[in-house]
């Protein structure tokens, strides 16, 4: 690689498309040797962003909500004034991961208690049902799209079951989280004019479907649900008993979308990865097979390798200094975990994958306040899954080429097709 092959438009990290090309993994090795602290503008007139490509930085804006912020957004790189795009898209400050202390230190005790180790282990039995079920399904064909078919369908299941959802309506919910957390990619900008698909307009309509969607799916499921299921996450929040937190109709709606997006969408992309990795990687695959007491350190660097989440955003709250570079309040910052998690100061031979790896303190689940709260239910799903998918088919393999998203939010594979034997 030569510094020559570095310009403008090869390094431009707002590109759709750029976590499905090897690009990226060049272009952050770049970043974190050269310009760890990177400011991206498109043209002149167009506001720029901040782009935090090493591991020790990442750490350093999760642990500061106080200098740099959630509450003002997390997806967009550039700034948005969503009240006058879309009013009822307005979630700022109404979930968990747009919201700061103190209301978000009083909120997260309150449904930490349905993310409890012993609330997770005490559904392991029914993810391991779900999961007999999946690969019964396709236990009489030859060639199945891993996505769709198996790695989709596990993450589903589980956070439906956590939020009440009746199985019948599995399929709009799966559409719907489709729609907002993959709208950049024109697979599914179905209900957009053909004319603009694949514009940053589509991407914008596509999410705007699946925001609205997903609260009338929400809205209406609250409406119908039978009170007093111990089971339902959504009860913590609809009888907080005695937490001394009030919690309103709007920020229960906005939790529960919240927990429909990000609990399908990374374990998902996680299952889905892990297999390719794995199937990827012969070596690492045949020591795991052969002794499945490895799993839970798999399932580490599985995260590791993957990293679903690709980015978040924040905004500065004041002036900051990273790293000499003085980023001014009001200014985007973009952490990047698939660079963070390829650190090289901090992971010895990160593009070794290796499932024995430790330690292995990746962040895929993010860090600090903003922690993933369901990080303990997707490791759950991984080794429950991988455990009964190489029993129950231990040769599967690949079968064609896969098909990577197009997106620079999420990490992930549309369709990856399968051989069972």
């Amino acid at each position: 690689m030569t510094q020559a092959r570095w310009n403008r438009d090869t390094l431009n990290l707002n590109r759709p498309d750029l976590l499905g090309q090897e690009l990226a993994d060049d272009a952050f090795r770049h970043l974190r040797a050269k310009l760890p602290v990177y400011w991206y503008q498109e043209g002149r007139r167009n506001v720029g962003f901040w782009n935090i490509t090493k591991y020790e930085d990442v750490m350093f804006i999760s642990r500061h909500p106080d200098l740099i912020t959630s509450s003002k957004e997390i997806f967009s790189a550039y700034p948005r004034h969503v009240p006058e795009i879309d009013p009822e898209a307005d979630d700022r400050g109404k979930h968990l991961i747009k919201m700061d202390p103190p209301r978000h230190d009083r909120m997260r005790r309150l449904v930490n208690r349905g993310f409890t180790p012993s609330a997770v282990n005490a559904l392991e039995p029914l993810i391991r049902e779900i999961t007999g079920n999946i690969l019964d399904d396709i236990e009489r064909q030859e060639r199945v799209d891993f996505v769709i078919d198996v790695a989709s369908r596990l993450p589903l299941a589980v956070v439906c079951e956590l939020v009440g959802i009746p199985k019948e309506n599995r399929p709009i919910t799966f559409h719907l989280t489709n729609k907002m957390l993959r709208a950049t990619e024109p697979e599914y900008q179905a209900d957009v004019p053909d004319e603009i698909r694949g514009t940053p307009e589509a991407t914008r309509l596509t999410m705007h479907q699946g925001i609205q969607g997903m609260r009338a799916h929400i809205r209406e499921h609250l409406r119908d649900r039978s009170a007093g299921r111990p089971d339902q996450l959504l009860s913590l929040l609809v009888d907080p008993g005695d937490c001394g937190t009030t919690i309103t109709d709007d920020e229960i709606e906005w939790f529960a979308v919240l927990l429909m997006n990000a609990g399908q969408e990374t374990t998902r992309n996680a299952i889905s990865g892990g297999f390719r990795a794995l199937c990827e990687h012969p070596g690492e695959r045949r020591r795991l097979q052969e002794d499945m007491s490895l799993l839970p350190s798999a399932v580490e660097e599985i995260l590791r390798w993957v990293s679903p989440v690709a980015r978040m955003a924040r905004v500065a709250t004041g002036d900051v200094e990273i790293r000499r570079k003085q980023i001014k309040e009001g200014e985007r910052v973009v952490m990047w975990y698939p660079s963070a998690n390829f650190d090289e100061d901090v992971f010895e031979d990160p593009y070794t994958f290796d499932i024995t790896r430790d330690p292995n303190d990746h962040l895929a689940f993010g860090i600090g306040e903003h922690g993933c709260l369901g990080a303990g239910f997707a490791r759950l799903e991984l080794k429950v899954m991988f455990e009964e998918l190489f029993r129950r088919f231990p040769a599967i393999r690949l079968d064609g080429d896969p098909d990577d998203l197009c997106s620079n939010f999420i990490g992930g594979v549309k369709h990856l097709p399968v051989r069972l034997a």
